[in-house]
C-alpha cells in the first residue's frame, strides 16, 4: 500500500479562554475589602508550522482533530489565570490550506519554517476587579472566556519542484530521475511502478542545482479520473518548468508525436495555465531500433504544428539507460530556469479574507429574529452568541448586564415591533426566558 497521502480533510479547534472570577478581599486589617478575582488565561492557538522534513500529509491520516488546551481560570488577589500554550501543527512544504465549506484558499505554506495562526486562542474573561465602579465598588460580575476559533480544512499538497517530468507510464521518467540524481525511484518494465511522486537533487556538471519531480505516469482521459492522473496532476502546478518524456522507441506500439499530443492535452483539460510553462522535449530510448527515424517524423510533425512565427520547443535525444546525451537536457533545464518566474497558483480572488473571519467585520448584522413552531422567539447572530456563551448566568449581575447588553443592541425593540408580548418565551441556544415588555 502507497504510504503517501497528498490531500487531508481535519478539524481544528482552538483553546477557550479561561474564565474570570468573583472574589473579594477578607483580610481581617483591610477595611471595606473590595473586589479581587483576576482575569482568566488566553486559550492556545493551532498554529500551521512548516517542516521541510515532511514529504507527505500521512500524519493527518488517523490525526483528523487538532486541539489547544484552554486557558486557566483567573485566581482570587487579582492573579490572572495562566495562558495555555498553542497547539504547533506540522506541515510539509507546498501545503495549501482551504476552507473546507467554502472552498477558498486561507493560506499557502511553502517557505520551511513559515508559521500561520490557522484558529485563534479565545481571551479570557475578565474578573470582577475589572468592573469596579464608584457607583459599585463590590461588583458580583465576571466573564466566561471567550470560545476559541473552530475551523473544517481541506489541506492539499502540492510537492515543490523546478522541474516536473510527465509522461505516458514506461516512458523511462523513474531511470531519467534515477540517473540524474541520488533519488532511488522504484523502477519496473510495467506500466504504473511509479505510484507515488518521486523527488530528486540534480546537479548539473557547471554546478548549478534545482530540484526534479518524477510524477506518476499520465494516460489519456487523467484529467477526468482515469488512472493515477487526477490525483497526481496537481504536483505538476508548482513546477516552472516541464519536461516531456517520450518513448521514441514505439516499443508499446503507440505512435510518438499522438502522445505528445495526448499528454499536452490533458494538461491543458486540468488547468489551462499548465500550458504556459515552457517544456523541453526528452526523446527517450534513441539507442533502440527505428528510434532515429520516429524521431525524424516527430520533428516534422512537431514543425507542422507550429507556424513560423512561434518557438518550437527543443527536442533533446537522449538513452537514460545509456546514459547518453543527458548533459544538454541538464544544462538545457539549468538555462530555462534562470529566465522562467514562479507561476502564481492562485488570484487575490482565490483567497478567503481572513481579516474577518475571526472576530467582527462592522458590517454583519448584530442578530436575528425568528419564529419557532410553538410561537416562542429565537434570538440568533455572531455576535449576540458571543456575548451570551461569554456571560455567567449563574449570577444575577451577570444576567442584568447582559439584558443591558440586548437593550443596548436593539433587541428589546425589535421584539416589539415584531409583535412580542409580555410574557412570550425567547431563546437563545438553550437558553429561555420571558419577554418583559
Amino acid at each position: 500500500m502507497s504510504m503517501f497521502l497528498d490531500t487531508a480533510k481535519i478539524s481544528v479547534q482552538a483553546g477557550r479562554g479561561g474564565d474570570g472570577m468573583v472574589a473579594f478581599r477578607r483580610e481581617k486589617y483591610v477595611p471595606n475589602g473590595g473586589p479581587w478575582g483576576g482575569d482568566g488565561g488566553k486559550g492556545g492557538s493551532v498554529i500551521f508550522k512548516v517542516d521541510e522534513g515532511l514529504r507527505t500529509l500521512m500524519d493527518f491520516r488517523y490525526n483528523r482533530k487538532f486541539k489547544a488546551k484552554a486557558g486557566e481560570k483567573g485566581m482570587t488577589k487579582g492573579m490572572h489565570g495562566r495562558g495555555s500554550e498553542d497547539l504547533i501543527v506540522h506541515v510539509p512544504q507546498g501545503t495549501t490550506v482551504k476552507d473546507l465549506e467554502t472552498g477558498r484558499v486561507i493560506i499557502d505554506l511553502v517557505e520551511n519554517g513559515q508559521e500561520y495562526v490557522i484558529a485563534h486562542g479565545g481571551r479570557g474573561g475578565r474578573g470582577n476587579i475589572r468592573f469596579a465602579t464608584p457607583r459599585n465598588p463590590a461588583p458580583e460580575i465576571a466573564e466566561n472566556g471567550e470560545p476559541g476559533e473552530e475551523r473544517e480544512l481541506e489541506l492539499e499538497l502540492k510537492i515543490l519542484a523546478d522541474v516536473g517530468l510527465v509522461g505516458f507510464p514506461s516512458v523511462g521518467k523513474s531511470t531519467l530521475l534515477s540517473v540524474v540524481s541520488a533519488a532511488k525511484p522504484k523502477i519496473g518494465a510495467y506500466h504504473f511502478t511509479t505510484i507515488v511522486p518521486n523527488l530528486g537533487m540534480v546537479r548539473t556538471k557547471s554546478g548549478d542545482s534545482f530540484a526534479m519531480a518524477d510524477l506518476p505516469g499520465l494516460i489519456e482521459g487523467a484529467s477526468q479520473g482515469v488512472g493515477l492522473g487526477t490525483q497526481f496532476l496537481r504536483h505538476i502546478e508548482r513546477t516552472r518548468v516541464i519536461l516531456h518524456v517520450i518513448d521514441m522507441s514505439a516499443s508499446e506500439g503507440r505512435d510518438p508525436f499522438e502522445d505528445y499530443q495526448a499528454i499536452n492535452n490533458e494538461l491543458e483539460t486540468y488547468n489551462l495555465r499548465l500550458m504556459e510553462r515552457p517544456q523541453l522535449i526528452v526523446a527517450n530510448k534513441m539507442d533502440m531500433p527505428e528510434a532515429q527515424e520516429n524521431l525524424k517524423i516527430f520533428k516534422e510533425k512537431l514543425a507542422e504544428q507550429y507556424d513560423e512565427f512561434e518557438d518550437l520547443p527543443m527536442v533533446f535525444p537522449v538513452s537514460t539507460l545509456a546514459q547518453q546525451g543527458l548533459d544538454n537536457l541538464l544544462d538545457a533545464t539549468a538555462e530555462l530556469l534562470v529566465k522562467t518566474d514562479e507561476f502564481l497558483l492562485y488570484d487575490e480572488n482565490d483567497f478567503q479574507d481572513e481579516e474577518v473571519y475571526y472576530g467582527f467585520s462592522g458590517h454583519e448584522k448584530e442578530f436575528d429574529i425568528s419564529r419557532a413552531d410553538d410561537a416562542s422567539w429565537i434570538l440568533t447572530g455572531e455576535k449576540l452568541e458571543h456575548l451570551f456563551v461569554m456571560t455567567n448566568m449563574e449570577r444575577d449581575e451577570s444576567v442584568m448586564k447582559f439584558a443591558r447588553q440586548l437593550r443596548g443592541m436593539g433587541v428589546d425593540e425589535a421584539l416589539r415591533e415584531r409583535g412580542a408580548k409580555d410574557g412570550d418565551i425567547v431563546r437563545i441556544g438553550n437558553f429561555e426566558f420571558e419577554f418583559v415588555d
